[in-house]
C-alpha cells in the first residue's frame, strides 16, 4: 500500500524567510506564490506516495499551487470543526494531528508541515500503529532537496518491508525502527 503524504503549503512550499527566492513574477491575487519552487513537483511525485493537501488552502491548493508544481489535482483533507474536547490543548497538539491520524485509517503516512512538534510525534507514536513520519520543514527556507532525500529514504524503508516495524520520526532529521 502506498504511503500517504500530507502536504502543507504555507512554510513547506511557500517559504517565509527574508531571503526566499522568487521563481517568477508576482501573482496579483497572491504575491507569495512566486516563492514556490516549481522544481519540487517532480521529486514529490517520484516519492511514490499518495499526495494529499493538508492545508488551510483547502481546494484552492489544487487551483493555485498544484499548477505551479506541475501536480495533478490532489485529494484535500476536509478539516472537521474545531474540537472542543480539550485534548489538543491538553497534550499540546497541533490541530491537524488527530484528524490526520484518523484520516490515515492505519495506513503509513508522512506529514510535511512547519508546525510539527514533539508532542505531535508522541501522539502519533501512541495512536497510530503503522509507520509514520512527521517531518518538520524550516519555514524560512521551505522544503529542500535534503528534506526530499530524507522522505525518499523513509519511503524506501517502508516499501522494503520494514512496515511491520513501526517507523517513527525521532526528530526532523532522523527516524528509527521500533
Amino acid at each position: 500500500m502506498r504511503p500517504l503524504l500530507y502536504l502543507d503549503v504555507d512554510g513547506p512550499l511557500i517559504p517565509f524567510g527574508g531571503d526566499s527566492v522568487e521563481h517568477g513574477p508576482a501573482d496579483a491575487a497572491n504575491p507569495l506564490l512566486n516563492r514556490i519552487d516549481p522544481g519540487l513537483g517532480p521529486p514529490l511525485l517520484a516519492l511514490g506516495c499518495t499526495l494529499v493537501w493538508a492545508t488551510t488552502w483547502m481546494a484552492d491548493a489544487n487551483e493555485r499551487v498544484a499548477p505551479v508544481l506541475g501536480l495533478p489535482d490532489l485529494a484535500v483533507v476536509d478539516w472537521p470543526d474545531p474540537r472542543r474536547d480539550g485534548v489538543d490543548a491538553w497534550f499540546g497538539l497541533h490541530w491537524k494531528t488527530r484528524p490526520l491520524v484518523e484520516r490515515s485509517a492505519g495506513r503509513p503516512f508522512i506529514w510535511v508541515d512547519d508546525e510539527i512538534t514533539d508532542a505531535d510525534r508522541a501522539w502519533v507514536a501512541e495512536h497510530h500503529r503503522s509507520p509514520a513520519l512527521l517531518h518538520r520543514v524550516d519555514p524560512a527556507c521551505g522544503l529542500t532537496t535534503g528534506d526530499l532525500a530524507h522522505l525518499a529514504r523513509w519511503v524506501a524503508a517502508v516499501k522494503a518491508g520494514h512496515s511491520h516495524d513501526r517507523i517513527i520520526c525521532a526528530d526532523h532529521l532522523s527516524w528509527r525502527f521500533r
